[in-house]
């Protein structure tokens, strides 16, 4: 098989089609090997999983979102999970050559997926770019065994470094990922964790500040007294190193805990950050495509029951009305350090940007040094470290 994958032929078939609507593509692999005792997504720990069944359930979704779209025309594939690097290569390339199949896609197609840096996934790396996958984002999350050890992750440093060695050899693009603000992590050890990740090379990186979400494990040893995070001034500092460390290696900062080199950026995300149309399938999946809000049936086994009787897994389907459009895009589009452009807000909401936006309020943040000056709405580097109050004071009531 080729390093282009089975969809090679599709892609080239349908790249003499007309240009159409862009899509991005999400596709949600539930399952991991161990539940982190921070995480909140959609993931589930199962002994046996039917691949085979599974596969039958994400090509159904696939030719369901492909029958609601039409007009649309595959931007990006990003296989998120959970753990996608435990689906079967074989999995991943019936579902990318399913996709262009049906929507069609241009021959620089992102295809990303999110992999754990374990010996056992990273022998799928191969099986995987062979597939068509032409991008990978590696959750090393620490390079510090204790550190991996307390955040529950099932590799140490040095398989971290293994798979990275890898998927460089491999796949064209390579992202890694890391958490910061680490109960007992201090900014110094922060600066040198992050220099030592920025001497890999890799063209972008994720840096994710770690929070306490409801319903984990480390919620509830919060709540005990028995784990302490950095204090906010700490936090607020690793921030600042992190965007310092990244641009001075030539990673800029595109986005609040995103980096990377001009050119180098998750196509896939900035859909989502610049309210492009996308499609979500698997258990737990949301979309935003056609005007409508779309959410999947979150429990993997309901969900998979819910498909072979629908043909689907959707649990909702609803218009999305200007007004929460605009706001949605507002708040995703000031993570990004480009901010908005008010064309392509209007065009993807349907709604004035300047209809939003309270201009006495955007005038007291600029002048306060929260929001840029100009024509786009760009929140400073200040502005997104409170970017949820910055919305609130912007936001001038119902559209």
């Amino acid at each position: 098989m080729s390093a282009r994958g089975p969809a090679a032929g599709a892609r080239a078939a349908a790249a003499a089609l007309p240009s159409h609507r862009p899509l991005a593509l999400y596709v949600h692999w539930p399952f991991c090997v161990t539940k982190c005792p921070y995480c909140d997504f959609n993931s589930h720990v199962r002994v046996e999983v039917d691949e085979a069944d599974w596969r039958r359930a994400l090509l159904a979704e696939l030719r369901h979102e492909a029958a609601a779209t039409p007009g649309h025309r595959l931007a990006s594939i990003f296989f998120g999970g959970g753990t996608p690097s435990l689906m079967a290569p074989a999995t991943v390339a019936a579902v990318i050559e399913t996709a262009v199949g049906l929507w069609g896609a241009d021959d620089d197609l992102e295809v990303s997926l999110e992999a754990n840096p374990s010996s056992v996934e990273q022998a799928r790396f191969a099986g995987y770019r062979a597939a068509g996958v032409n991008r990978v984002s590696l959750g090393l999350q620490a390079l510090d065994d204790r550190a991996l050890r307390l955040l529950g992750r099932p590799h140490d440093v040095a398989a971290g470094l293994a798979a990275l060695d890898v998927a460089q050899h491999l796949f064209p693009r390579v992202s890694i990922d890391l958490i910061h603000s680490r109960p007992g992590q201090t900014v110094s050890a922060w600066a040198r964790e992050l220099g030592r990740a920025l001497s890999f090379g890799t063209a972008h990186l994720s840096a994710y500040q770690l929070t306490i979400e409801p319903g984990t494990r480390f919620a509830t040893l919060a709540r005990a007294g028995r784990l302490l995070l950095p204090d906010e001034e700490a936090a607020a500092r690793m921030l600042e190193v992190t965007d310092e460390l990244c641009a001075a290696a030539g990673l800029p900062a595109y986005e609040i805990s995103n980096h990377a080199q001009p050119g180098a950026e998750c196509r896939h995300n900035l859909a989502y950050w610049t309210y492009a149309d996308h499609a979500g399938v698997g258990p737990g999946a949301h979309g935003r495509r056609a005007g409508l809000a779309t959410v999947r049936e979150r429990r993997p086994e309901a969900w998979r029951a819910r498909v072979a009787r629908d043909g689907h897994g959707m649990v909702e389907a609803r218009a999305v009305p200007p007004a929460e459009a605009a706001r949605e895009a507002l708040l995703m589009g000031l993570r990004l350090a480009e901010g908005i452009e008010p064309a392509t807000f209007e065009a993807r909401t349907g709604v004035a940007l300047a209809a939003v936006v309270d201009p006495v309020a955007r005038e007291r943040l600029e002048a306060l040094g929260l929001v840029a000056r100009g024509e786009r709405l760009r929140a400073t580097r200040a502005g997104r470290l409170v970017l949820d109050r910055l919305v609130v004071e912007l936001l001038s009531g119902p559209a």
